[in-house]
């Protein structure tokens, strides 16, 4: 309706309140006669002559009453409002809408027809193709990532195999036709320790951590792994594999290759199933004593390892760090010596010299500490202070009775000065010998001479060794009751879990971080 009808209606309604007035008197209420519901609206009368009140579309009621228009349910009168599918009413109409699968126009004045199949199948085609399109797109983002990640490894594989010396060891064992070391990749090694896996550890140090590996082809081995290594250690590492791997001695563990395609390269070593000789010595659980006969074998099989370091290798190799917990026990009780972190090459008389000094507390050579001369008479010295724990069965540095910590070294010498080498030998072992006894803890005395001068080689020691052990077991042989009571001859009589370690505890060089 227009505003000038509007007025129009106005003016008529104001026209006919006047005229009624005229009629009935100025006293009635008037405002009955106007269209004063809210949902309504006045129309012109026919002859135009008055107007007519009537509810809005939507509504029904008494237009004349305040309220009197009231919404009406056109869903209920199909007839006058038509709906060919859902029919749902709002307030002053309704909506129509098609069930589903249906579609039509405009479904109040046309019938609602199903959804043709093959546009159902088309919008379902399309839908498909999309989701296929995504799904493929993501897979393509996925391999790209996964290619660019293994690019970014096989560069940074390259990079570590390049600063390790892996180039240099390659040509050396190419020149050199050495078939006894293998490269390993870090895959064969994470597979072999199962990813590393904390029930592998044989033993962890302040360095690096050794693990029990398990190759392809069955073989059990043992798997160094270091934390760090200095650039001074990594310009080394290629020409000491080299060597390390040459040395072929039944007394010294075996390296079978390493892992350069890290940053900190590993060892992969045979791996010795006794645990060490400090375990041996020092386990708590340890059920019997240890035979002098064993002792003394242990000794000088450790001595020819560290001969044949000495005069056989080329170039020759001071050990650096001899120590019980580096003489590994493999089958029967055979010495095994490792840890090759301290060691250095030394070409033929010429002398070391270190600006830090490596090795352990108690084991260290005086002269090598004071002067920083690294020779192989610091493993001599060394050497000496295994032999004195062999025969006292005492740690390097102990507490004596009053618990106060004393050098075993220190202790043995001032016990020979005084003629008192009873008190600080094992028990197990006085009743022997005292002449056997004495040449023993005469050839430690000479390994311990402050001066490196004075002390002997080590083939000396190591024959001298062999010298005293074949005069023991010649008495051992007229006389075989004599060391049956402390008889320790095989592995059934050691569980080297017992000390709390698994296997070949520090079967490398755990303290060196080599």
């Amino acid at each position: 309706m227009t505003d000038s009808t509007i007025r129009r209606c106005v003016a008529l309604t104001h026209a006919a309140m006047l005229l009624s007035q005229s009629r009935i008197g100025s006293g009635n209420n008037m405002s009955s006669y106007a269209c004063i519901s809210k949902n309504s609206h006045c129309i012109m009368s026919p002859n135009a002559t008055g107007y007519l009140c009537t509810c809005s579309d939507g509504f029904a009621g008494n237009p004349y009453l305040e309220g009197g228009c009231q919404d009406i349910n056109e869903c209920s009168f199909r007839d006058q409002y038509p709906c060919h599918g859902t029919c749902s009413n709002t307030i002053g109409d309704y909506s129509c809408s098609c069930d589903s699968g249906t579609t039509s126009i405009d479904p109040k004045r046309e019938t609602c027809k199903p959804i043709a199949v093959s546009e159902r199948a088309r919008l379902t085609k399309i839908f498909i193709g999309i989701s296929a399109c995504a799904v493929l797109l993501l897979i393509c983002i996925l391999a790209l990532l996964i290619e660019c990640q293994k690019r970014r490894l096989a560069k940074e594989k390259q990079i570590f195999f390049q600063q390790n010396g892996g180039l240099l060891l390659y040509e050396q064992i190419r020149s050199k036709q050495v078939d006894t070391v293998r490269i390993f990749t870090r895959e064969e090694l994470e597979n072999a320790t199962n990813n590393f896996d904390s029930s592998r550890e044989l033993g962890r140090g302040g360095h690096g951590t050794v693990y029990k590996g398990i190759l392809k082809d069955g073989r059990v081995v043992a798997i160094k792994r270091s934390k760090v290594m200095n650039m001074d250690q990594k310009d080394e590492f290629a020409q000491e594999m080299v060597i390390l791997s040459q040395i072929n001695h039944r007394n010294v563990v075996k390296l079978l290759g390493c892992c350069l395609e890290v940053e900190v390269p590993m060892l992969v070593y045979e791996c010795i199933p006794n645990g060490t000789l400090f375990e041996l010595m020092h386990g708590k659980n340890r059920r019997l004593s240890i035979s002098l006969d064993t002792r003394l074998r242990i000794a000088q099989e450790s001595a020819e390892a560290l001969a044949y370091l000495h005069s056989s290798a080329s170039p020759p190799i001071v050990h650096g760090d001899v120590k019980s917990p580096n003489i590994l026990l493999g089958d029967n009780f055979t010495a095994k010596v490792t840890d090759f972190g301290a060691s250095r090459m030394l070409p033929t008389d010429e002398i070391q010299f270190m600006t830090m000094v490596q090795g352990t507390i108690g084991y260290l050579d005086p002269e090598y500490l004071q002067e920083r001369q690294l020779t192989e008479k610091s493993d001599v010295y060394s050497f000496g202070v295994v032999l004195l724990e062999l025969i006292t069965m005492k740690f390097a540095i102990y507490s004596d009775s009053a618990g106060e910590k004393k050098n075993l070294a220190s202790s043995f010498l001032l016990a020979m000065k005084e003629n008192g080498l009873q008190f600080i030998l094992d028990k197990n072992i006085l009743d022997f010998e005292a002449e056997l006894l004495q040449e023993i803890a005469q050839l430690a005395k000479c390994c311990l001479s402050m001066r490196g001068e004075e002390r002997p080689l080590m083939r000396d020691v190591a024959e001298r060794l062999r010298s005293i052990r074949s005069t023991w077991r010649e008495q051992l042989i007229q006389n075989p009751s004599r060391e049956t009571e402390c008889l320790l001859e095989n592995s059934s009589h050691y569980d080297p879990s017992s000390t709390g370690q698994h296997g070949s505890l520090m079967t490398l060089d755990l303290e060196s971080g080599r």
